[in-house]
């Protein structure tokens, strides 16, 4: 006799998926939205496992645990909750609850746990003794893609993306992926590869904004030996490198006008020919195109073709820069914490206080290929112990500052260490006070481009560097 399980959610999307998913797995699901019925339909009918939210409309997932332990006891709870619960599903776990899941739900994972919970003997909650250790449940802070390679995050606007994901990854759509540089355009293309019939097969990646005009046809297609000046061997492009699998094609609205013609070709005939050859050759790929700018209004301005963008618009997923997903930053500095004491062969064992509220609070321009970076400067300057603020760049030690000005006002200027705090403030203190402030608040407004910044203040890069570093020391 098939499991049943009750599903209790007030995310009507993802108790939708996930009822789908489990009843393909053999097993019966009913789904409630609140805990009040979620309750009630656990008392109506029989039940060997519950999936409960920790977060409901009406009441906390502990009291809904509670009421189903008291009713019957040897009924597996599994609570779902997000990253800033996870202390919480600890203590949960510890009332009874049989394990824990984060969001997003990973299906391997979900099906992990329910087999492991159906498998325990006699369907008993384990003894909070048999929870793994803390340095077990440290790595559970986040949740890894399939190959382990890449990090999940776990903010809302983070879950909304892999929804998406998961609805279009089964098909051959074309997919445009947008968003600012390094939000992680080429992560999500290999993902929605590693979640397609296509996976196992290759994923191809082609950066089109370093690449000539003279080279990109090549690129793409391949050529023959003679074709032009260089062509000394046949090459294969990566059109015939990704057959059978998927094509990703970052900044793709840098292609040349008739190398876009090419390529429209290629899409709407599946066929091919090498720069120089005059063989056709078939080619089976699924193609993903990244860009930082709107295609539709590349094509508006004549920089793009209108009817390669129709093509490639089957469908499209807007990446938020990291400063729009503030709950994945915790995640991210734990992720990149890890793998560079994994590169290095340190033993880092986190960040001080003030360093944690400074991500938090800082504008990321570079997004997570700029906090990447940061982090694994920290590790490398951080002999032993836990990252502080000496080894962070100046413009991130600077960011608490500027938001307690942005938040309080003028009250907080106070707080700006400069001379101008001493008791007996003179004129040159004065003017250095109002250069810092004026300074200060340019480059919050250009996201900290030295390079803007100073030509917004009419002044050379290096005198600007010269400026910062003064301010530093005071």
């Amino acid at each position: 006799m098939n499991k049943k399980i009750l599903i209790i959610d007030d995310d009507f999307d993802m108790c939708a998926l996930l009822s789908r998913f489990l009843n393909k797995k053999g097993y019966e699901t009913e789904v409630a939205h609140n805990g009040a019925k979620g309750l009630a339909k656990f008392n109506e009918f029989h039940f060997d496992i519950v999936l409960c939210d920790y977060r409901l409309g009406d009441k906390d997932g502990k009291d809904v645990l509670m009421k189903i332990k008291e009713a019957k006891p040897k009924t597996i709870v599994i609570i779902i909750t997000g990253y800033s619960d996870i202390k919480t599903a600890v203590d949960v776990i510890k009332m009874g609850a049989f394990d824990y899941i984060t969001k997003p739900l990973i299906p391997d994972e979900v099906i992990n746990v329910i087999e492991k919970a159906v498998a325990n003997p006699g369907n008993e909650t384990p003894a909070p003794a048999a929870r793994p250790a803390p340095a077990t449940q440290k790595k559970r802070i986040y949740e890894l893609s399939l190959n382990n390679e890449y990090l999940i995050g776990q903010d809302g606007e983070t879950a909304k993306i892999y929804r998406q994901i998961e609805i279009v990854a089964p098909t051959n759509y074309s997919v445009i992926l947008y968003g600012e540089s390094g939000t992680g355009k080429e992560v999500i293309a290999k993902t929605i590869h590693e979640a397609s019939n296509r996976k196992g097969r290759p994923f191809v990646a082609m950066d089109c904004g370093t690449l000539s005009k003279e080279l990109s046809g090549s690129e793409l297609f391949g050529h023959v030996k003679g074709a032009f000046t260089g062509a000394v061997t046949d090459k294969e492009g990566h059109f015939e490198m990704a057959n059978g699998g998927t094509l990703f094609l970052d900044e793709v609205s840098n292609l040349p006008k008739d190398v876009q013609a090419s390529l429209l070709r290629v899409i709407q005939e599946r066929k091919y020919k090498r720069v120089g050859g005059t063989k056709e050759m078939d080619v089976d790929v699924r193609i993903i195109v990244a860009s930082n700018e709107n295609l539709q209004e590349a094509y508006q301005r004549g920089k793009f073709r209108e009817d390669l963008y129709h093509r490639f618009n089957e469908f499209s997923i807007n990446l938020p820069a990291l400063r729009d997903r503030k709950g994945d930053i915790p995640l991210f500095a734990q992720f990149f914490l890890d793998r560079t004491n994994a590169e290095l062969q340190k033993n880092i064992e986190g960040y001080d206080e003030d360093v944690e509220e400074m991500f938090l609070n800082y504008s990321w321009p570079g997004n997570l290929r700029e906090f990447r970076n940061v982090v694994r400067r920290a590790v490398l300057l951080t002999q032993e112990g836990k990252i502080n603020s000496k080894v962070l760049p100046w413009e991130i030690t600077q960011s608490l500052i500027l938001h307690e000005v942005h938040t309080n006002g003028n009250e907080s200027l106070q707080s700006i260490p400069t001379n101008a705090q001493h008791k007996d403030v003179d004129l040159k203190d004065a003017a250095a006070k109002a250069e810092y402030e004026t300074i200060m608040s340019v480059l919050k407004e250009v996201n900290f481009n030295k390079t803007k910044a100073a030509e917004i203040l009419k002044i050379d890069r290096k005198t600007l560097y010269n400026k910062i570093k003064i301010y530093e020391s005071l």
